[in-house]
This record gives structure tokens, sequence and C-alpha cells, in this order.
């Protein structure tokens, strides 16, 4: 075991190792592999290379060298593509403050079984006088960036449960493609192993037709997700 691998516990270990294929006697060889492939895009600014900061993506993309490189070019590339969603990024930005607040995102103390976290998502919370979608969005990703640095959710990954019930047509006409394309293109490239489960069938399916059109006519499904529904229609 590495330095680079002290925040696992044994059993987390042996799941990277079997799961993800990481191997502690290469560990440093692989990460050097994704760090040379930096020059091949010189139009991306790479804040961070350093050792911690490449092993999520290659843990993210199970040690593919190439891959782990794409997503690692796509986290900067989409801050780059959006410069104003990251100026003041930080907990204290109000928009992001009050989305905070009012549970975007919201996570349960516990662990599910299989160590991942659990994120829940009403989407009824939403409160448009005192901040947009976009705030929402930025108050997700600053969550996301922290969770992350825990090497334990970085081979356990994440669910994310999104409760659509009681969102108002008022709130879903916010909803339009560009802001979905920005959200999906956001979530890709920080939650890397997610579960994803919509409440209430009604707006997951017409969240879902809006995300395989964006899919087709821009790009691919992104590697990771696995999306449920049929919950149940609400929680009681």
């Amino acid at each position: 075991m590495t330095h680079l691998q002290a925040g696992l516990s044994p059993e987390t270990l042996e799941k990277a190792r079997l799961e993800l294929n990481e191997n502690p006697d290469t560990l440093h060889q692989d990460i050097q592999e994704v760090r040379d492939m930096v020059i091949t895009r010189p139009d991306i600014g790479f804040l961070r290379t350093d050792d911690a900061f490449i092993l999520r993506f290659l843990r993210a993309r199970k040690f593919h060298h190439f891959e782990a490189f794409r997503l690692l070019a796509q986290y900067f590339e989409y801050r780059q593509q959006n410069l104003d969603m990251f100026k003041s990024f930080k907990a204290t930005d109000p928009g992001i403050k009050q989305a905070l607040k009012d549970g975007f995102p919201g996570g349960l103390a516990n662990l599910d079984h299989y160590g991942r976290k659990i994120l829940v998502l009403f989407a009824a919370n939403w409160d448009q006088s005192r901040y947009t979608l976009v705030d929402i969005l930025r108050a997700i990703l600053l969550s996301l960036e922290a969770m992350i640095e825990d090497p334990e959710l970085q081979v356990n990954g994440f669910v994310l449960i999104i409760d659509w019930s009681n969102f108002t047509f008022k709130q879903a006409s916010k909803l339009t493609p560009s802001m979905l394309r920005l959200a999906i293109e956001g979530l890709q490239v920080r939650v890397y192993h997610c579960y994803c489960f919509f409440v209430s069938y009604m707006l997951f399916a017409l969240y879902v037709r809006i995300l395989d059109n964006l899919w087709t006519n821009k790009t691919s499904k992104p590697k990771g997700y696995r999306f449920f529904y049929n919950v149940k229609d609400t929680i009681k």
C-alpha cells in the first residue's frame, strides 16, 4: 500500500484491486501515464495535476489511462467554458448558501451497505424567489468537490435520489434543454460511480426524454451512471 491509499480500509483496498484494477505496485506509473497526456491538450488549462487529483480520475475509469485522461480534460474544459459558474465558488456565496440551506443536496449520515454516500434532492423545495437553478447546480457541484476528496467515496461512489413529487409546472418551466445540458455535463465529470433514482414517474419520463435527446444530438451517454425509476410515486 502506498501513501496514496492511506485513507482506504482493508475492505475498500481489496475492492479497488478487484473492481477498479488498482495496483499499488504500479500506482505512480499509472498516474504518470495520465499526466504525460496533458501536453496533448494545450487548449485546456489543467489547474491541478498532482498525484492525488489524477488518482480520482483513474479510479473513475478503472485505471484505463486514456479514459481517465479524457475525463480529466472534460473536467477542466467544463470549468473553462462556464467561467461565471465558478466565480465566488464557495459556501458563503449568497445563492449557493440558500440552496445548501434548502437541502440542495441533502446527504444521509450513514452510508449504504456498499459504502456509497446517499444524496437526496427534493425538487419541490426550490424557492425561485431566492436563488436560481444555476445556484442549485453550483451548490451540488461544490458539495461533490468536497465529498470526492474522501478516497472511500472515490472507490465506492454515490447514490443520488431525486424526488420530483409536488414539483410545479412553474418550476419545471425553468428546466430548459440548455439548463439540463449544463447540469449533466457538470455532474458527469464529478460523480463517477452514480446510481440515480427518480421518484414520481411522470416527471422522470419527461426528464429522461430530454436527456436522451441531448445525448443523441451532442454526446454519448456518460459512463458510470445507472438510472432507476418507479421507486414510488411519492415518498410518504
